[in-house]
C-alpha cells in the first residue's frame, strides 16, 4: 500500500514470517494498510518448513491480488546451532493455513538468501528500513552476520516473540519463536538493533472472535470477500485449538497481526523498556525472554518491551483496513 495520508511518507517494511495462519492475516493486512509499502517478505521454517511458508506466501499474496509486486525471498530451514524440532502441524495444519486450499500463485520466489536481501534493502533504504519479524530469528541473524555494521542501519525491529510477565506457549517460560531458536534470538537482541518486543504479554490479550469473523465476511466488498472467507476458515482451526489448549471460547489471539498493526501505530501498545537476554544454556528454560527489572538493572541488553495494548482499537483498525 502507499502512503496512508497525503505527504506521509509510506513505511518500508520487510516481514520476516514463517507463514502459518496469523502470519497470514498479518501479511493480507500489511497487503491492505495503508502507509505501509513492503520491500519484500523473507520466509523462514518455524510453524512450517521454510518451503511450505515461501509456497503459502506466494498464494497469500495472490490471494490479496498483490502477487508479483512484492518480492518473497525464502531464508533458514533450521536453527543456527540446534536440531530442527519440527513443525506446529497441531496448531497450524499440515500446510500451516489451516489445511485451505488457496490457488498457486505465478510468482516465483527470488533466487537470493533472505539474510543477503536484508542487507541489501538496508543498503538501499539507507537508515529507512524497519524489520517485522513474525517467526525465528534466524534470517535476521545470518544478516547480522553478513553484514556487522547492520544494525545501524536499520530504523527499527518489531519483534513477535517472547514473554516477561506472562506463561510460555511452548514451556512454561518459552514462547515459540524465541524458543524455536534462541542462540538466534539471543544475537539479535545482544546486537544493539533498535528493538520493540511485541510478545504474549499483549498479543494474549487481542483476540479475534468467531462473530468478528463472521462480521468481516458479511461485510466485505466483493472483491475482498474470497480473502474474508479465506481468513474465517482458516482462523477456526486457530480458535479450535486455543479451544483445546486454552479454554478460549470461540476465539483466538492475534500474535502476528497485532505486531504489524503496533509497528504502524505504536500508540496502539505500551512499551517499557527493559534490559532482556534469552537464555541459551538451560533445558528447561531455553528461549526464555529474561527481563532484569531490579531497580538498577544490568544483566541483557536494552530494548522496548510492549507491556499494554488497546485491544478493542487494534482489532477495530484490522478488521476495517480488511474490508476496505
Amino acid at each position: 500500500m502507499t502512503d496512508g495520508n497525503k505527504g506521509e511518507q509510506a513505511m518500508q517494511a520487510i516481514i520476516d514470517a514463517d507463514t502459518g495462519i496469523d502470519d497470514a492475516l498479518a501479511i493480507l493486512y500489511a497487503a491492505k494498510a495503508p502507509g505501509l509499502q513492503l520491500a519484500g517478505i523473507t520466509t523462514v521454517f518455524g510453524n512450517i518448513s521454510v518451503e511450505q511458508a515461501t509456497d503459502n506466501t506466494l498464494r497469500i499474496l495472490h490471494l490479496a491480488g498483490t502477487g508479483g509486486q512484492i518480492p518473497v525471498v525464502p531464508g533458514a530451514d533450521r536453527p543456527l546451532r540446534r536440531p530442527l524440532e519440527g513443525f506446529a502441524s497441531n496448531v497450524h495444519g499440515a500446510n500451516g493455513i489451516g489445511d485451505v486450499e488457496l490457488p498457486p500463485s505465478p510468482q516465483q520466489p527470488l533466487p537470493e538468501l533472505a539474510d543477503a536481501f536484508i542487507v541489501r534493502q538496508a543498503d538501499r533504504l539507507d537508515g529507512q528500513l524497519v524489520l517485522i519479524t513474525l517467526g525465528r530469528l534466524t534470517n535476521l541473524a545470518k544478516a547480522l552476520d553478513r553484514d556487522p555494521q547492520l544494525a545501524g542501519k536499520i530504523k527499527q525491529v518489531y519483534v513477535m516473540g517472547g514473554a516477561v510477565g506472562v506463561p510460555g506457549n511452548v514451556t512454561p517460560v518459552a514462547e515459540a519463536n524465541i524458543w524455536g531458536d534462541p542462540e538466534a534470538a539471543q544475537q539479535v537482541f545482544a546486537s544493539g538493533l533498535p528493538i520493540t518486543m511485541v510478545g504474549l504479554d499483549v498479543t494474549m490479550k487481542t483476540h479475534l472472535t468467531e462473530a468478528q469473523l463472521d462480521w468481516l465476511v458479511e461485510h466485505s466488498n466483493e472483491q475482498s470477500k474470497p480473502m474474508a472467507s479465506f481468513i474465517r476458515t482458516s482462523y477456526r482451526n486457530y480458535i479450535d485449538f486455543y479451544r483445546q489448549s486454552n479454554y478460549f471460547l470461540d476465539y483466538a489471539p492475534l500474535h502476528d497481526p497485532l505486531t504489524v498493526l503496533a509497528a504502524l501505530d505504536p500508540n496502539l501498545v505500551t512499551t517499557r523498556p527493559m534490559r532482556v537476554t534469552v537464555e541459551c544454556e538451560s533445558e528447561l528454560c531455553a528461549g526464555m525472554t529474561v527481563a532484569d527489572r531490579r531497580r538498577v538493572p544490568a544483566i541483557g541488553a536494552p530494548i522496548q518491551v510492549c507491556t499494554e495494548v488497546d485491544a478493542e482499537l487494534a482489532v477495530g483498525k484490522l478488521l476495517s483496513a480488511l474490508i476496505s
